[in-house]
């Protein structure tokens, strides 16, 4: 084999490695439908923003709204998880996707003909944030049904977030371009159109639902219920899903008042709010793309420790920025960081979730993202308006560092308490005597 040849061989094989959760013919599906569709998705948040914006000028407002379409995700995701866990996730992710395309209908047409205001943009995102309490969670526990091999699981999330990053990379490029020139109201119909895409890929899928243990017939209250106790009793449980929180707060002030640092700090237009946008998502999907080349779940505490502080530093270097290179090149960072922490923490809870609380571990993981961005967007409205866009940001970014601090001091609890079930899924070698039957005893009983 000629020498070129030889360098290119472990290339190609390092390539199929890190798509291997592709050979699933649902997992393909779903990432060719979900990828259309979330462009459209990305499309339609810069367009929002956008509006917003150039509708009241108004940084305080920006925070409003993100907080109107998030705090139903914060009130409901318990609820969705629970209907998770009893329901066919497939059917749930049909009817959810049925339900944005309406939603995103909805905005095109009062934007187009130039009906939309403040209240109305208020209630569908309202509307967005409930269906996303039931969709997020679907979507996520639903990754264990397409992926048959669960040594593949942790690359199939990888890719995942890699495909929402990469449309973050896209959609908002082509949304400035066609904001700027036709206006916010076509963002909205194309992303409205790109929902087919997904629900004729969960359509065409060949789906058998996994098999749940019997038990006695519960209320939802009794389930709630267990599902909480189940996540504070379980220590990995328990800090991954604060960290994530606490991430999810500190990136709302620079994801809300974007359009502030595009227009009043780098004195920019829609294009420029487009490149900031897309910085991010380049950063993401490198991120998504080191992930999935990970051969095994092992370290990922020190992963989280990592990403998280890179990510609280990259945020206090982008408060202090003034220059449009300087600002696309920290973004990068901490779209990075911030992917990887998320997607590190999506691989453990789904690693170590026994199947028949998996919808409600998840649908906690979609309250620690989406469901405290409420808080974040109200903090980045309040201080956006109360001290300025690059302050707010500062404010959140030291926020990211006192929670690695605080990582990094219960990170050797958390492993301890992971190890047993590691062991017990074959992921670690037993290492001491009776290690692995001690992982009954070190996991919260299931009920």
């Amino acid at each position: 084999m000629p020498p070129a040849d030889q360098a290119a061989a472990p290339q190609a094989s390092n390539l199929l490695f890190m798509a291997r959760a592709l050979k699933y013919r649902n997992y393909r599906l779903f990432f060719i439908g979900q990828g259309t569709s979330l462009i459209g998705t990305w499309m339609t948040r810069v367009a929002t923003g956008w509006l917003v914006y150039r509708l009241t000028g108004s940084a305080l407002l920006l925070g409003v709204i993100s907080f109107a379409g998030q705090l139903p995700t914060l009130l409901a995701a318990p609820f969705g998880g629970v209907i998770v866990d009893r329901s066919n996730r497939h059917r749930v992710l049909l009817i959810t996707q049925v339900l944005a395309m309406i939603q995103s209908g909805l905005l095109a047409t009062l934007a187009l003909t130039h009906t939309i205001g403040i209240a109305s943009i208020v209630v569908l995102q309202a509307f967005q944030g409930f269906i996303n309490a039931f969709d997020t969670p679907a979507r996520q526990a639903f990754v264990v049904e397409m992926v048959e091999t669960r040594e593949d699981l942790p690359n199939a999330i990888a890719l995942n977030s890699s495909l929402v990053n990469g449309a973050r990379l896209v959609g908002p490029s082509v949304a400035g371009v066609i904001i700027a020139s036709l206006g916010e109201g076509l963002c909205f119909l194309i992303d409205a159109l790109s929902y087919l895409a997904v629900i004729a890929s969960l359509l065409a899928m060949k789906v058998t639902p996994p098999k749940r243990r019997e038990s006695a017939p519960r209320s939802m209250t009794e389930d709630l219920a267990d599902g909480f106790r189940y996540a504070a009793g379980f220590a990995p449980v328990r800090v991954v899903l604060i960290m994530a929180a606490v991430a999810s707060i500190a990136s709302m002030p620079q994801t809300a008042l974007m359009p502030v640092f595009a227009s009043t700090v780098l004195g920019g237009g829609p294009h420029t709010l487009g490149f900031l946008t897309a910085a991010t998502g380049v950063g993401a999907v490198c991120g998504a793309l080191w992930l999935a080349s990970r051969r095994t779940v092992v370290g990922l505490g020190r992963v989280i420790l990592a990403a998280s502080t890179c990510f609280g530093t990259a945020l206090c270097i982008f408060s202090f920025s003034r220059q449009l290179w300087l600002s696309l090149l920290v973004l990068v960072v901490t779209g990075a960081s911030f992917m990887v922490q998320l997607a590190a923490t999506n691989t453990v809870l789904q690693t170590i979730a026994p199947e028949d609380k998996r919808g409600r571990v998840m649908s906690l993981y979609t309250m620690a993202i989406l469901g405290m961005a409420p808080i974040g967007s109200l903090l980045a409205g309040w201080l956006g308006a109360s001290i300025g866009a690059p302050h707010a940001v500062l404010v959140s970014g030291g926020m990211g560092l006192l929670a690695a601090g605080w990582f990094f001091r219960e990170l050797p609890g958390v492993r301890r308490a992971a190890r047993p079930i590691y062991v017990k899924l074959g992921i670690l070698p037993e290492i001491a005597d009776g290690l692995g039957a001690s992982a009954e005893l070190t996991r919260p009983p299931e009920k």
